[in-house]
């Protein structure tokens, strides 16, 4: 017996096929962000798991730790292991505790060269036992990126991957592609690509997540490491 034709409209309307004028509706699991205008930008409302994001970044320190903070801490708070790999500082441990990161599921994994970085890293995507995995790659060419992108469509977990801004001019093979930089005390996200129309308007958000406001804690301060710092980096993990 034939198979009933499938007709146009119907094949559009299906979760995994995307207009390029609209947002993808693809099943995928995502990660709420904790911003709900970014939220609202991104393709399934959130972080895409088993994805690569990268976060391009116009420097250092600029808040983008404070933009993962509400992920993270919902990670950590299930008990799922949170990686960091090759992190260009030493994580400021009580402003990540006053984030609400557990800090007893967080692995820091310090590298010797850039070919350790994006061997850990797709260790780790691969191994599918992280609840998110973060990662600082430098100079990384488009089939290193694929290799690290077909290790997370492999898992759950979202990847999140810190590079400069220069990077905007190269391809990737990431669905998701966001730049940071700071608007009037708070952020400016910009994104650079999705899977659906593209967004020409950057993302306001708040200095600080709205369950964190009124703290004085900052996750991505660095000072001077404390008594708490130095109990913090016991856990730190050689590649």
């Amino acid at each position: 017996m034939a198979s009933m034709p499938i007709s146009f409209a119907a094949l559009l309307d299906r979760p995994d096929i995307w207009r390029g004028d609209s947002l993808s509706r693809t099943g995928a699991p995502t990660l709420p962000c904790g911003f709900p205008g970014l939220d609202a930008g991104l393709p399934g409302g959130g972080w895409p798991a088993g994805a690569l994001t990268e976060i391009l970044l116009a420097h250092e320190g600029i808040g983008e730790l404070r933009l993962l903070g509400p992920a993270l801490a919902g990670l950590s708070r299930r008990g799922l292991r949170l990686v960091w790999i090759a992190p260009p500082h030493l994580p400021y441990a009580p402003a990540l505790a006053a984030a609400g990161i557990e800090l007893a599921n967080l692995v820091i994994v310090r590298t010797a060269s850039p070919k350790e970085t994006l061997w850990a890293t797709e260790q780790a995507l691969a191994s599918n036992a992280c609840g998110a995995v973060l990662a600082w790659p430098q100079g990384a060419k488009y089939a290193e990126l694929r290799r690290l992108q077909i290790a997370a469509e492999g898992g759950r977990a979202p990847a999140f991957l810190f590079r400069v801004p220069e990077a905007a001019s190269e391809s990737s093979p990431a669905p998701l592609r966001i730049a940071l930089a700071t608007s009037d005390g708070g952020l400016a996200v910009r994104v650079l690509k999705r899977r659906g129309a593209p967004l020409a308007q950057p993302i306001l958000l708040p200095s600080m997540p709205p369950a964190a406001r009124g703290k004085t804690h900052h996750v991505d301060r660095h000072p001077v490491a404390s008594v708490a710092a130095r109990d913090f980096s016991a856990r730190l993990v050689h590649a």
